[in-house]
């Protein structure tokens, strides 16, 4: 369904400048940006995605992947098609890296969103598999709903949203997964962008209130080198805060990148090991069978908080939101 788009302006002639996200593109008439679905007719921009759901599932929480926040709870995950990115490694590349047209979607309102994550008992929205970004109009509308009916709402996002748009969401989105990839040179190379306006994402997440947790897909011969692992666990450390849960998940050999390996265990150790001596109170390990490693324990009394096994959940040693051996406060949304 086609709507007007938000936050553009004209620039020239018939000529519009998108500003949703850090690419701000100058689409031509008749053109679209670079995630697809924005598109300019006679001078103004519109987007071709509001309710076009091309995917939907209900997903525990914890594979977006959010471990402290609502843990055990269930999400209604829908996305579009498109993406804003162009990640040779996509994951989920047969939505991202392709148009609506080269998809089947059917269009949603958003009441029947709202009803058909109610009729499976979930306790909110995700916005997923691809970059909820690029349909901003929709998760808005949905998000707004959503609060007022008693469910959250979160954002798994490679996070080159604006300022703007970021701000005008946050009162209504209350977790966001983001992907921080690498650095900016693989940014470059790798993703057809920069890394720059990710961290700014990252910074104002966290200062509009934000629950935030970040993923590191760690990639080798990409980013698994220390420098890159540890340029990522210093920014989360420095400007971010220690306690921000992180997660170092395993590549698998998907869309443009079928030619390198899958990431040894002992890559994601290291990983693990350069946040740890960052002191990151709350790193993980992904896309591998490994418990120890995915579940959380106190920082001060090293107690087993929350136990997790694939996506089963066991609230093992919290009094609220506090150690119950030793009272330490724990960051996590319940």
């Amino acid at each position: 369904m086609e709507e007007e788009a938000r936050f553009w302006e004209r620039v020239r002639d018939s000529d519009v400048q998108c500003g949703l996200c850090a690419h701000r593109c100058v689409i031509k008439e008749g053109q679209r940006g670079i995630c697809r679905v924005r598109v300019n007719r006679e001078g103004r921009l519109y987007t071709e995605a509001y309710g076009a759901v091309a995917s939907l599932a209900v997903d525990p929480i914890e594979k977006k992947p959010l471990y402290h926040f609502h843990p055990g709870s269930l999400a209604f995950s829908i996305s579009t098609a498109s993406c804003n990115f162009r990640c040779l490694h996509c994951q989920n590349y047969s939505l991202s890296a392709c148009g609506l047209e080269d998809v089947p979607y059917r269009y949603m309102g958003v009441r029947s969103l709202l009803d058909k994550a109610e009729e499976n008992r979930c306790d909110g929205i995700a916005y997923t598999y691809n970059e909820p970004t690029i349909w901003y109009e929709y998760t808005y509308d949905c998000s707004k709903k959503a609060h007022d009916e008693g469910l959250y709402n979160v954002y798994v996002t490679n996070g080159y949203i604006t300022e703007e748009p970021l701000r005008e969401i946050a009162p209504y989105m209350d977790a966001m997964n983001i992907d921080i990839k690498g650095n900016d040179s693989f940014y470059r190379k790798v993703c057809k962008a920069r890394l720059e306006p990710v961290l700014d994402t990252c910074r104002l997440a966290r200062s509009l209130g934000i629950h935030t947790e970040l993923t590191y897909l760690v990639i080798p011969g990409y980013n698994d080198d220390d420098a890159s692992v540890d340029g990522f666990c210093r920014f989360v450390a420095e400007e971010l805060d220690n306690q921000t849960p992180v997660h170092f998940t395993r590549f698998f050999p998907y869309h443009r990148m079928t030619g390198v390996p899958s990431t040894p265990y002992q890559t994601l150790l290291k990983a693990y090991t350069i946040a740890k001596a960052r002191k990151l109170e709350f790193a993980y390990i992904g896309n591998v069978m490994d418990r120890e490693h995915n579940n959380t324990f106190c920082p001060q009394c090293n107690s087993l908080l929350i136990e997790r096994s694939t996506f089963s959940v066991r609230l093992t040693g919290l009094d609220g939101k506090r150690c119950a051996t030793c009272g330490r406060k724990i960051p996590i949304v319940l």
